[in-house]
């Protein structure tokens, strides 16, 4: 596996296939996104590569695309689109400001299915996010999927929200180097 860390647009010439292992990771169980969500997201690729600090990183094998991972810093003010009131609710504005502006925000990590458990996704997550500033890295993912929580946490992510167990919500991760990760409430 070969593990292509690009910045800004060059990601767009990798569109199609991005779109591919979207598809692949994102229109089946647990997430059942349909081809319009996968459609959006190639229509985000090119604004998001825009964003300051983009970057993306891209596991090949040969010249198959096996998954992706982009990232970029968080602005300030703290966006309100997508899901981000979710996360700035489940922070606090304090923290929220301190914890995530201005930090590396992976935004999308996508391996193919017969893909999963061979190291590619821990690859990618890493390539995003190693020269975070001050090791300042986080992520948003859903409730809906256990395995992604569990990665997460595999990979020394620390869970800095805790919605209701039974509730369909978002959660905010730390990376493993975030000085903040030691201050996020654990669950009850």
């Amino acid at each position: 596996m070969d593990i292509r860390v690009v910045e800004g647009s060059d990601v767009c010439g990798h569109t199609a296939a991005l779109h591919s292992v979207y598809v692949d990771a994102f229109c089946a169980p647990p997430w059942n996104e349909d081809a319009g969500r996968a459609a959006e997201f190639v229509e985000r690729l090119a604004r998001n590569a825009e964003r300051p600090g983009f970057v993306a990183a891209l596991a090949f094998e040969g010249s198959d695309l096996l998954g992706f991972a982009t990232a970029w810093t968080t602005p300030s003010p703290f966006p309100t689109d997508r899901c981000y009131p979710q996360a700035a609710a489940g922070l606090g504005p304090d923290r929220t400001a301190r914890w995530l502006c201005g930090a590396r925000e992976t935004d999308e990590l996508a391996v193919r299915r017969d893909a999963r458990g061979t190291g590619v996704a821990a690859g990618l997550l890493t390539a995003v996010t190693d020269d975070a500033p001050e090791g300042r890295s986080w992520l948003l993912t859903s409730l809906r999927s256990e395995r992604a929580l569990s990665f997460y946490r595999r990979e020394g992510w620390t869970q800095a929200t805790h919605p209701s167990p039974d509730g369909n919500g978002i959660v905010v991760f730390l990376g493993p180097r975030h000085p903040a990760r030691t201050l996020a409430p654990q669950p009850l």
